[in-house]
């Protein structure tokens, strides 16, 4: 199986496992090479991150914009490598929660590599292929920016962003989202009214 892995690092010859989302080390890849390429265009520090990408009903890609230029901001001036690997299926695990992704306990071998020397025009050339599909910030409706803000106050939730102000997710989402970081705060601190018990 063709598995991708997008990467900063020059030079890679072996993948090796690291610790991330689960139980123990990974090497993370995908079977689609423009999901390789969004992964190098992370915004957040690690451990944060913040990758938009979903897919459609009939399994095309798609990039969410939650916020005008999104795409650009996101990956214009951002380069890195596209390393490619030949793996046996059988030697890999799926992952539930993303049909492209692909998990290996063990070290990786690497047949390949693409330099994308900015991401921006590389993923425009993906879109106009067909291979991406942007459902931009202009094109969504109120009722779609609803649903994404409760989910985002879910997840700031989750995280207990609260406790970590400072953290790269917060200042992110009080930059780009102050309403949702304001509903966040409000639903975690109400104020206290008038004759309301202490």
């Amino acid at each position: 199986m063709l598995l991708y892995h997008g990467s900063p690092t020059e030079g890679i010859r072996l993948l090796e496992p690291r610790q991330a989302d689960h139980d123990r080390p990974y090497v993370y890849m995908t079977t689609l090479e423009t999901v390789a390429c969004i992964y190098l265009t992370n915004t957040l520090e690690r451990p944060y991150y913040w990758f938009p990408y979903g897919f459609e009903r009939d399994g095309r890609l798609h990039y969410e914009e939650y916020y005008p230029n999104a795409l650009q901001e996101a990956t214009e001036g951002k380069s890195g490598y596209i390393y490619r690997a030949d793996i046996p299926e059988s030697d890999l695990q799926p992952l539930s929660s993303n049909p492209c992704a692909r998990l290996s306990e063990k070290p990786v071998a690497i047949s390949g590599c693409t330099y994308v020397p900015d991401c921006y025009p590389w993923l425009l050339e993906k879109e106009r292929q067909g291979l991406l599909l942007v459902h931009r910030f202009k094109e969504k409706t109120s009722r779609q920016l609803e649903v994404f803000n409760r989910m985002l106050v879910a997840e700031l939730k989750e995280k207990n962003m609260l406790q970590t102000p400072d953290c790269s997710y917060a200042r992110f989402v009080r930059q780009k989202f102050p309403p949702v970081w304001e509903q966040y705060e409000q639903q975690c601190c109400p104020i206290k009214t008038a004759g309301s018990p202490l």
